[in-house]
């Protein structure tokens, strides 16, 4: 008698209570951004306080402070390329790719809305801020769980290009304002959470800090002008804030490539000595 053996697959682990409780968080900005009040655009939204220009580009300060994000993107790409193999773990590093070409994309669709300000090349500025910030809250959740970090990072991509769509067709920024403050919302819960080990090491409340200031001067935009005798805008000084709020992102990820250097010097070392101790035996 012949039996047939069954194996069962096996079994997820089950949720933890961090990722029960960013679930329900998910479940709440949704319901917030479906069931909400309409939030209507102001009517002033494309009147920035500097229009002049420069060179030929007009707006020019509105256009050129988009240059730290190109910057920091670039540089971005540059350090997770000398980040060797082993260091970092692959879901952090697509997580943090995300993040870093996000930032390209984010200087090239704000440079093009600010050149000539409408609806839409600001459909497609935030078209391009979805990628980062669908990095940033994925290395954050990434903290909790590996399985945390995709989920939330795939939601952001999701949710993201449908608020900006909707608000493009309805007139409502509810949905996208879900996105962009309830994210940063998630993402100060996450960072009272114990980092994970394996986690990227990333200062969750310097980002923050440096994005809470800059949506400030964004606000303030007109405000600034003024007190600076038209020196510079509280927009292009946002640009600037928005862009160095990356700064922590970038500096975990270049501490991981001196560890990574580091760890290769010491095994090169350890290579060497048991090579010549080898070598000895012989003799």
């Amino acid at each position: 008698m012949a039996f047939a053996v069954f194996s069962c697959p096996p079994r997820r682990p089950a949720l933890t209570r961090a990722e029960i409780g960013l679930l329900l968080a998910v479940a709440a900005l949704l319901a917030l951004a479906l069931f909400g009040p309409v939030l209507p655009a102001s009517e002033h939204q494309h009147a920035f306080a500097d229009q002049r220009a420069l060179w030929g580009i007009p707006c020019a300060l509105d256009v050129l402070s988009n240059l730290p994000f190109a910057i920091a993107g670039l540089w971005g790409l540059v350090v997770l390329r000398r980040v060797g193999p082993g260091v970092l773990d692959a879901t952090s590093r697509a997580l943090a790719t995300l993040f870093v070409v996000g930032l390209l994309c984010t200087a090239g669709g704000s440079m093009l809305y600010h050149w000539q300000p409408q609806d839409s090349g600001l459909l497609w500025d935030r078209l391009g801020m979805v990628l980062p910030f669908a990095g940033l809250l994925g290395l954050a959740a990434h903290r909790v769980s590996e399985r945390a970090g995709w989920a939330t990072a795939g939601v952001v991509l999701l949710a993201g290009p449908l608020a900006v769509v909707w608000w493009s067709h309805s007139g409502n920024l509810l949905p996208w304002a879900v996105v962009q403050l309830g994210g940063m919302l998630v993402v100060l819960a996450l960072a009272c959470l114990p980092r994970r080990d394996g986690a990227l090491a990333l200062h969750l409340g310097a980002v923050i800090a440096l994005y809470a200031l800059a949506k400030l001067l964004e606000a303030a935009d007109h405000a600034v002008f003024d007190a600076t005798s038209h020196g510079v805008s509280g927009h292009s000084l946002k640009h600037v804030l928005a862009a160095a709020a990356a700064w922590p992102v970038l500096s975990a990820l270049a501490a991981l490539r001196h560890r990574g250097a580091a760890q290769v010097t010491v095994s090169g070392q350890n290579g060497a000595h048991t090579v010549g101790v080898a070598r000895r035996s012989r003799a």
